[in-house]
């Protein structure tokens, strides 16, 4: 911890200094505007004179200044200062002025000058001279548009990053981990290896393609598996809904924003539909469908249908963030006293699928967000809840607590997990909600004769199928398992003679349930070896005479190089559906 506060306090100055290099360099009609510290380094936002703009070949420039500035040695002053005397300080720096005007009356206002000739407005803290960061490795790594307070209709500003650690080697480790992520990157892997695309004309909606769709349908199919030997129901509603039912849920009233909304009667401005955001009311209208009794909970219904999601344009990124999407969800409807056990087993299954892929995680529990719906005590009982769900399952403090992330109709368990890169993701959550129930009046009668309602629990493992996705394509590198492969065999005939043979051992294959594929075009045998091992298929087949006369196959294996000559065509066929038989067996027994 004390690492890390020294770093934040590192990292934030040398975002001063570099805001004092670039006014030096570019001159007082340069406006800056915020500078924090982020995870790897820090950056400072930027309005520059008319026509300037920063780019790569600058870098070196700025570092130099900022070089030059640290060896004076100047001594930083903290001051607190009344608001007025703050808008007198930063006259003429209208992003400064903006961010005093928002601060109330009360707010204790510090600056910090580093030297004479530069003030900053900051809570700080800050070093108490330059010297104590002149040991301090840094280095500007880009440069790039934003928009102030993340407004798209405000001043576009430049935003200068850069990188920075308490010395060279850990800089060096850390571009060498952030050159392998670019090499993973799934916004280039993804169309590289022809698994999606993104346009234009669908902003943040991604197409699959049919390689894409192959590895898709893969894991839908693994999950489908895990949640019908679960006990889930599977069920499909309409995209578009009357703003009605989206003003029951409460997603209208906190919602809004984020929903692509359909005015349907140009007479009548409130007669609304909405794409759907979010699946819960559809489990809570097929609940309702028919009477419900104590000996049909807990009910799941899980979903995989399309949702769309408002996004700003600044905020897409591939697969990481878009518009639409399919999320994994369920939604579960149960009684008081069956809660510990099913989340229990939400997380069993969490645990499981996870694991199948390498990952670890750890659980996350988000309390009460300011613009809850419902009553404080219902609220505290499901914390409380979830606590004791959490404290049985990890131990007590082998979980975070996030205070005021839940959701508005309830407390969630997020799950965090890491990558082959070390990186966190948010993924799985587990909510309980006691106010939607209440909201659309649901019942079951009870053993007692009487009507009671039920709890709900909304649920998604991956997140959703594109983000999950996105982070396999860079946690694997497109190489994907041999089960979760888009096609897990490709057979390669090296000349139009051996095409017949090639059919049968597509036949084979295909009848084995084996992903497969085949070149049967007359063209360079090596040019066809070399298209599928820029795919990373798992297993290419090269079939010529002594093959197609002795019914075996020719292997070359995926990253190894390795080579497997005059396997028996029915061995290879076999090992193929074993591997793919021993995934689901593995993880069936996991369970």
């Amino acid at each position: 911890m004390e690492q890390e506060f020294f770093l934040s306090v590192y990292r934030h100055s040398l975002s001063h200094i570099m805001a004092k290099a670039v006014k030096e360099l570019y001159g007082k009609d340069t406006q800056i505007a915020i500078g924090p510290q982020i995870a790897d380094g820090f950056y400072y936002d930027f309005l520059m004179p008319e026509g300037v703009t920063v780019t790569q070949d600058d870098f070196k420039n700025i570092e130099d200044k900022m070089r030059e500035i640290l060896k004076r040695r100047e001594n930083w002053t903290r001051k607190e200062v009344t608001k007025q005397e703050a808008m007198e300080i930063f006259e003429g720096e209208k992003f400064k002025i903006e961010l005093i005007q928002d601060l109330p009356e009360s707010e204790i206002i510090t600056v910090y000058y580093t030297g004479d000739d530069y003030v900053d407005l900051c809570r700080g803290p800050h070093v108490d001279n330059s010297q104590e960061l002149m040991n301090v490795a840094f280095e500007i790594r880009s440069a790039s548009g934003a928009y102030w307070r993340g407004d798209e209709k405000r001043d576009s500003l430049q935003r200068i990053y850069a990188y920075a650690f308490p010395d060279k080697q850990q800089l060096k480790d850390h571009k060498a981990l952030i050159k392998e992520a670019l090499e993973r990157d799934h916004k280039k892997l993804g169309p590289q290896l022809e698994l999606f695309m993104l346009d234009e004309t669908a902003p943040g909606m991604p197409y699959w393609l049919p390689r894409g769709w192959k590895l898709f349908n893969a894991l839908l199919n693994f999950w489908r598996d895990i949640h019908e030997d679960h006990g889930y129901q599977e069920i499909s509603a309409p995209q578009i809904q009357k703003k009605d039912l989206w003003v029951t849920s409460g997603h209208w009233a906190h919602y809004q924003d984020g929903m692509f909304v359909i005015p349907v009667n140009p007479e009548n401005p409130d007669d609304l539909y909405a794409v759907k955001p979010m699946n819960c009311p559809n489990a809570i209208k097929v609940y309702q469908s028919k009477g419900r009794s104590y000996k049909d909970l807990p009910l799941r219904f899980s979903e995989v249908d399309v949702i769309h999601r408002k996004e700003k344009s600044g905020e897409l990124n591939g697969l990481f963030r878009v518009q639409m999407f399919r999320q994994d969800d369920d939604h579960t409807l149960l009684t008081e006293d069956q809660i510990g056990a099913e989340i229990d087993d939400i997380l069993k299954i969490a645990t499981s699928i996870y694991e199948t892929f390498g990952l670890t995680y750890v659980a996350e529990l988000s309390t009460r967000p300011d613009d809850f719906m419902g009553d404080v005590e219902v609220w505290n009982h499901a914390e409380a809840e979830l606590k004791e769900i959490l404290d049985k399952y990890y131990g007590e403090g082998g979980y975070e607590i996030n205070e005021g992330d839940g959701a508005f109709y309830g407390p969630k368990i997020d799950l965090k997990m890491k990558d082959a890169l070390g990186r966190e993701w948010q993924m799985g959550t587990v909510q309980l909600d006691f106010q939607l129930p209440l909201n659309f009046d649901l019942k079951y009668t009870d053993s007692d004769g009487m009507q009671k309602r039920p709890v709900m629990i909304h649920r998604a493992i991956f997140g959703s199928f594109e983000r999950f996705i996105g982070i396999l394509i860079e946690n694997f590198k497109g190489a994907f398992p041999f089960w979760l492969s888009p096609f897990q065999v490709a057979i390669v005939p090296i000349r139009t003679s051996h095409n017949d043979y090639a059919k049968k051992v597509y036949d084979e294959l295909r009848k084995a349930g084996i992903r497969v594929e085949v070149d049967y075009a007359d063209k360079n045998m090596r040019d066809k070896i070399k298209t599928y091992k820029t795919y990373k298929d798992p297993y290419i087949l090269v079939l010529g005479d002594k093959e197609a006369e002795e019914e075996t196959v020719s292997i070359n294996m995926r990253g190894n190089n390795k080579q497997i000559q005059g396997m028996p065509l029915k061995d290879f066929v076999e090992m193929c559906r074993v591997m793919n038989a021993e995934h689901s067996l593995e993880l069936k027994e996991s369970l």
